[in-house]
């Protein structure tokens, strides 16, 4: 028993766990299988960050147990590492079940059943991400105290990975053609502070100066600690793409402090001027929370304006999810379901309308596009202003002899709430 596959749920940290734990297993000798039945293993990471991120985990599990037959079944990550034991009880099929940062059990486990017999395997160079991308974890766990996030006790205390490791990996991705390298932690703002005096600004300068035609874009910046300093770096290097991914959560500072959260509206709209008056062209992201416990509806309405107020390039919205061993479970006045998802409801038909107008913006201007994906009619690309897998795409729709990884300049002609159409130009 030789193959196996993975499945993989949640985050793009989880993307990149995925990705380590393929290749240590490609190592060792065992081959990947895309196809879910030449799998002798399946390994599914999971995540359980809110309540939809465990049911969907849950069904895939499921689902892979209903079909497993003769094969061995591995569940690992975030879920595994909160409800190991309930997973176990409840769904027996699982023979194996790991937490996170545990690929060596992983590969201990599964040594016991190899063969040594070659199987039909691929052990090319597959990965979970796409030609054009590469996700560069940089730091691990999370030291906040945010009220509704059960992150810190799932993967631990904020620890900085060493900027020799995260170089080195960054240079091995531009040596093999990847184009844009995606900066993620639980919170990079906090990257260093671990290290002595080699922070964020340090590292980004650093990949800046990696020899290729790439990208450097960064999520999950903490607002408080966005400074002049990491303002000016990204202004100033190039290769940074002008998007910045900043959960907000909430704009009213009784709820926010609720959270456990820093920063007031007043402070977050000084940032937010400070940001788009240094950074000609940002794209700015974020997150809200609706339906925090005791939210009120004059409350609500004040995130509601503040969303109007800012115009968000990009946004994204969660009910709140009442998450057992998190302070917030705690709180009275927990709001009802029928509420939370009014108020989502209101909050995303806001922001179609406003992302409409952003992308019309657009409309007969040239840019530069990367492309994820050909299909057999289209190509599925995306500007500066697209992070993968959470915002829109960009649509081609002849694609010529393109190749997904390549850069290309389009025209863009279409817009819509989300996405866009382009040609391709010079």
């Amino acid at each position: 028993m030789k193959n196996f596959t993975i499945i993989t749920l949640g985050c793009p940290k989880n993307t990149v766990d995925s990705r380590h734990l393929i290749e240590a297993l490609k190592r060792e000798g065992f081959f990947y299988v895309e196809e879910f039945k030449k799998a002798d293993f399946i390994l599914i990471n999971t995540c359980c960050f809110i309540g939809d991120a465990k049911e969907e985990s849950v069904e895939e599990i499921l689902t892979a147990a209903k079909f497993k037959a003769d094969r061995i079944l591995i569940v690992f990550g975030c879920l595994s590492k909160r409800y190991g034991d309930e997973l176990k009880r409840e769904i027996p099929e699982i023979d194996a079940i790991f937490g996170v940062d545990e690929n060596i059990g992983i590969i201990n486990y599964m040594r016991k059943f190899k063969e040594e017999k070659v199987e039909s395997g691929n052990n090319a160079d597959y990965t979970v991400e796409p030609k054009s991308y590469r996700y560069l974890k940089i730091a691990e766990g999370c030291s906040r105290k945010c009220s509704f996030c059960i992150i810190p006790d799932i993967r631990g205390k904020f620890r900085s990975i060493t900027p020799e490791s995260i170089i080195k990996e960054a240079e091995e991705f531009v040596r093999a053609g990847i184009k844009e390298l995606i900066l993620v932690a639980q919170d990079i703002t906090q990257y260093g502070k671990d290290l002595k005096g080699y922070t964020l600004k340090e590292l980004l300068r650093d990949l800046s100066q990696i020899n290729g035609d790439f990208w450097i874009r960064l999520l999950y910046l903490y607002p408080s600690d966005i400074d002049e300093k990491l303002i000016q770096v990204i202004a100033e290097v190039e290769k940074i793409v002008k998007y910045l991914d900043i959960p907000m959560q909430h704009s009213e500072e009784r709820i926010l402090r609720l959270m456990g959260r820093r920063g007031t509206r007043k402070d977050y709209l000084r940032k937010i001027r400070q940001m788009r008056e240094a950074i000609p062209g940002v794209t700015l992201r974020s997150t809200f929370i609706v339906g925090f416990p005791t939210e009120t509806e004059a409350e609500f309405q004040s995130l509601v304006d503040f969303i109007e107020e800012v115009q968000f390039e990009r946004l994204g919205v969660f009910k709140y999810s009442r998450e057992e061993g998190t302070k917030a479970y705690y709180l009275k006045g927990q709001v009802p379901e029928t509420v939370k998802q009014r108020r989502y409801d209101e909050v995303m038909s806001r922001q179609a309308i406003i992302s409409l107008e952003k992308n019309r913006t657009l409309l007969g201007k040239k840019y530069e596009a990367l492309i994820d994906y050909i299909d057999a009619d289209m190509a599925i690309g995306r500007l500066y202003c697209h992070a993968p897998e959470i915002d829109g795409v960009l649509i081609l729709e002849d694609t010529g002899s393109l190749k997904a990884g390549e850069k290309i300049k389009v025209l863009i002609t279409e817009a819509y709430e989300y996405d866009l159409k382009g040609v391709i130009t010079q």
